[in-house]
């Protein structure tokens, strides 16, 4: 069974958030263009700081909404400390963000290939498939501890820090709906993760142990290591190539692989689960 992360992991929620606000600071006083890369960068910044207190509970969901407009919105001059003025600013934005959802462009040929029965020569018994290697190791060829039968498709579901009904939008507008069997939400669960719960009940929902899942996420302790401390395989897909040495080498010692796309997902998880 193959749990997924959704934003940064198959939807492609940072692009999207980018294009958004770049076209949505257009409306404010005195912008240019030349700082646009530097804005986006800061609009991220504030949403990563208040969405975490609203996952931390010190914010609901429109609180954390009126502190990102809030924030964003200050230095040009424009005050948005009434609730409303603010959630009506972020409504503007959300729009231009809703029309750039989108999947990455390696995920449905990712999920293509897993809800399909594999064929019989992926390597089984832990070997590593050639183009994988351990975290921290030099790839290379892994030898194949012998072919076994085809296995059958693997069942999919998400788990995602966020309110139920938005990542329901998301999937629904994306077209995932009919391929993810379940979808559990932080905000409907009241846990959040990295907490083991989350990962455990997930799991439960499919009917299987812990060990027979793997969870795949873009965030390293939030999603792979929060995954291996529930008993799941955890896999952190590094898009961005942002690993550090000790990030590496907890890996390595955690048997968490390290993926820059989902391409090689599928052969991996075959020779794993």
């Amino acid at each position: 069974m193959a749990l997924f992360d959704l934003d940064d992991t198959l939807f492609a929620h940072r692009a999207a958030v980018d294009a958004a606000i770049t076209r949505h600071r257009r409306e404010l006083p005195g912008w240019s263009p030349a700082d646009d890369t530097a804005e986006a960068r800061r609009w991220t910044e504030l949403e990563e700081h208040h969405y975490h207190r609203y996952l931390a509970g010190e914010l609901d969901f429109l609180g954390q909404r009126a502190a990102r407009a809030r924030d964003f919105a200050a230095p040009y001059g424009l005050v948005l400390d009434d609730p409303e003025l603010a959630e009506t600013w972020f409504a503007r934005y959300f729009e231009r963000y809703r029309e750039a959802w989108r999947l990455h462009d390696d995920a449905l040929a990712c999920l293509d290939a897993l809800t399909r029965s594999a064929p019989d020569d992926v390597p089984r018994d832990g070997a590593a498939p050639d183009d994988i290697a351990p975290a921290g190791a030099a790839s290379g060829s892994a030898a194949a501890a012998g072919a076994a039968p085809a296995s059958a498709p693997l069942r999919i579901g998400i788990i995602t820090n966020g309110e139920l009904d938005f990542q329901t939008r998301k999937i629904e507008q994306i077209e995932l709906t009919a391929r993810v069997e379940h979808l559990v939400a932080s905000g409907d669960f009241g846990t959040t993760k990295p907490d083991p719960s989350i990962f455990r009940h997930a799991v439960e929902l499919f009917g299987v142990e812990p060990h027979e899942a793997a969870y795949i996420g873009d965030r390293f302790r939030t999603d792979a290591v929060g995954a291996a401390d529930a008993g799941l395989t955890g896999v952190w897909l590094d898009r961005h190539g942002r690993a550090t040495d000790a990030e590496r080498a907890e890996a390595a010692a955690r048997g968490i692989p390290i993926l820059r796309s989902l391409a090689p997902l599928p052969q991996l998880l075959r020779s794993r689960l």
